[in-house]
């Protein structure tokens, strides 16, 4: 009898460990020296959901590091999850340039699977005609927002940093000009200052000792009592570091987290149980930036996004996928977000296109920004002008 009952125990043993998930979705992300926090997020969503060569429902591939110049190989990676006939969702953690044509080709191959992006980098009404779903921090209502924070924290002015190639997508374009507008509505200088991209010939490293040797150059020029914002994720943490030592107001990253930058420039190291666990996360960061001398100069949200935007497009495409909501669900969407990130606030609304068209499978989002040694300033409650969406 006890033989029988174990073989029995180990048969059902076996069952569990090589049952295998009804479906899988593809997840793809940069590396640690792109965007760590999307690779962290997609990380999480493993974890959460389970790898699928161990049974779980997720395949998580990264895009090359130089991906402008390696696109064919991005749309290549992208492509190729189409050819498992278990996937059902494709999850492009932030949409970088060959997201558009990839999609084109996985919709042509297999119409059944649903695709979302979060952050794309091409154009927004190319990347609504693909997509089921995206996400988008709101350059819009941001573009306002930002000035509006740097102002009440004690700006007077505000730089901002870029280089053509962001400038030539129409969201960041569209951002920086209504920062514009927004300055001089609210008696602020604005001025416009460029660096090295980190994909040219420079790579990183020459891009981030640029803006270290700049900074204090443009504090000179227009004062300790200057806001600064950069396009780039690699122009973020010597930004930090230089402001930080001397001088300066940094509202929040271009794609905002408490590890966007600031572990590198203030030396912050994180343990096993801290990594992922955001509160913590950002009261380890806010003492160091307050014990820097730089409390109340200094913010960000208070819960990565691109971490969040995983997340929530992860169990979003699940619950979709297993019928438990719609995709264009706005309600939905946004539980997912508040779900991931408990405490923080958000807002949003749809993309409107040049055509005056609403696009209800493109959405902008953005979450309140948190200033060290501060606290939320509440910016999610705040009634963004009407004539600010108008700008172009």
């Amino acid at each position: 009898m006890k033989k029988v009952l174990f073989s029995c125990l180990l048969m059902g043993m076996s069952a569990i460990s090589f049952s295998e998930a009804d479906y899988h979705i593809g997840v793809l992300s940069g590396t640690v020296s792109q965007s760590e926090d999307a690779l962290r997020g997609a990380e999480a969503v493993m974890e959460k959901y389970g790898r699928a060569d161990k049974g779980g429902k997720v395949i998580h591939l990264t895009y090359p590091d130089n991906f402008m110049q390696e696109m064919e190989t991005t749309i290549t990676q992208i492509t190729s999850l189409a050819d498992d006939p278990k996937m059902k969702a494709i999850i492009m953690t932030e949409a970088i340039p060959g997201t558009v044509e990839a999609f084109r080709r996985v919709r042509d191959k297999r119409p059944d699977i649903v695709l979302l992006a979060n952050n794309p980098h091409e154009d927004p009404e190319m990347v609504a005609d693909v997509t089921d779903l995206t996400l988008y921090p709101d350059s819009i209502a941001r573009g306002y927002l930002m000035v509006k924070a740097a102002k009440d924290m004690g700006a007077k002015n505000f730089v901002h940093v870029s280089f053509p190639r962001h400038l030539s997508y129409e969201m960041m374009s569209r951002r920086r000009n209504i920062m514009k507008e927004a300055a001089k509505d609210l008696g602020m200088g604005f001025y416009e200052v460029s660096a090295p991209d980190p994909v040219s010939d420079v790579g990183v490293a020459g891009a981030q000792q640029y803006i270290l040797e700049q900074v204090p150059n443009w504090l000179k020029q227009y004062g300790k009592e200057t806001a600064f914002f950069c396009t780039n994720d690699a122009h973020t943490e010597p930004l930090l570091k230089r402001v930080a030592e001397e001088g300066g107001y940094f509202v929040e990253a271009d794609l905002p987290s408490p590890t966007m930058g600031y572990p590198g420039a203030l030396g912050i190291k994180f343990s096993e149980d801290e990594r992922g666990n955001w509160p913590k996360i950002l009261a380890k960061v806010e003492k160091a930036v307050v014990d820097k001398g730089a409390g109340g100069r200094m913010g960000t949200w208070a819960y990565s996004y691109n971490f969040a935007g995983a997340q929530a497009l992860a169990d979003h495409a699940v619950n979709v996928v297993e019928g438990k909501s719609e995709m264009l669900d706005f309600d939905a969407v946004m539980d997912s977000l508040k779900a991931n990130t408990p405490g923080a606030g958000w807002n949003g609304s749809y993309f409107v296109d040049s055509d005056g068209v609403e696009r209800d499978n493109f959405i902008l989002i953005y979450q309140d920004t948190y200033v060290f040694g501060k606290g939320y300033l509440g910016m999610t409650g705040l009634e963004v002008p009407e004539k600010y969406f108008s700008v172009k």
